[in-house]
């Protein structure tokens, strides 16, 4: 469904209850795009609070499916300008909702920086959300940020993997089983953002053992499949 024809920003339903706010961008040369998700549940959350410029778009976009102000969690991977640049914006329109991040992002970033206090989630830890129950997957360093971290949605095998298989390009389906290994190293050998930490192969194998479904990629379509041989192959090429 398109929900701003000026942009093309759009959301679809990926997985039960989980949709992609998709935000496309010319400005960088072949294009890009800027995914959100937003599970829709009794306590609904938001991973990738993104960038304020495209706050009202993101906006936008949830209020065709629900009242922004029903948010209770925003959430996302570590802190950068795309993934929690509008949190504060969200915070604001959802009165009831908090940051939700891993407990290194919320004591050295998001207790400072956010207009209020982060619920911090310890490695593993789970919260409900009604249907729907997320789980906290940290992973300092990879694929950046020593706060970086993932969340799975364990009803749906969801996981939401922000940077992993970031790729160009501006128009891309809405859920693919190609392969999105091979367009994301091609960008990746371009510009490199990985930060190649001694834990890599670590932080590969304790990703992929949570058995992924679907991957809500941040940068590039959502893709289904099996996670974790895709992400053992990401490993494989990054020890290369």
């Amino acid at each position: 469904m398109i929900t701003d024809r000026d942009t093309g920003t759009r959301v679809d339903e990926i997985a039960g209850g989980i949709y992609r706010i998709s935000v496309p961008v010319t400005a960088i040369p072949g294009g890009f795009i800027f995914n959100h998700y937003l599970i829709a549940d009794e306590e609904p959350l938001l991973f990738h609070a993104g960038k304020r410029s495209m706050f009202d778009l993101v906006k936008g976009a949830i209020s065709a499916l629900m009242p922004v102000e029903r948010l209770r969690h925003i959430s996302f991977s570590h802190y950068e300008a795309d993934e929690s640049g509008a949190l504060n914006e969200f915070l604001a329109a959802a009165p009831h909702s908090a940051p939700l991040c891993g407990v290194l992002a919320a004591r050295v970033s998001i207790n400072d920086a956010a207009s209020r206090p982060a619920r911090p989630l310890e490695d593993g830890e789970t919260v409900s959300l009604g249907r729907h129950s997320v789980r906290w997957v940290s992973t300092p360093h990879f694929p950046h940020g020593w706060e970086s971290g993932l969340l799975l949605e364990e009803t749906t095998g969801t996981l939401f993997c922000s940077d992993l298989f970031t790729h160009g390009g501006a128009r891309h389906p809405v859920m693919t089983e190609a392969d999105v290994l091979e367009p994301s190293e091609t960008l990746r050998a371009r510009l490199d953002f990985y930060a190649h930490a001694r834990n890599e192969p670590a932080m590969i194998e304790k990703v992929a053992s949570t058995s992924p479904k679907t991957l809500a990629l941040m940068h590039g379509p959502a893709w289904r499949g099996d996670g974790a041989a895709l992400i053992r192959a990401l490993g494989e090429r990054l020890a290369a």
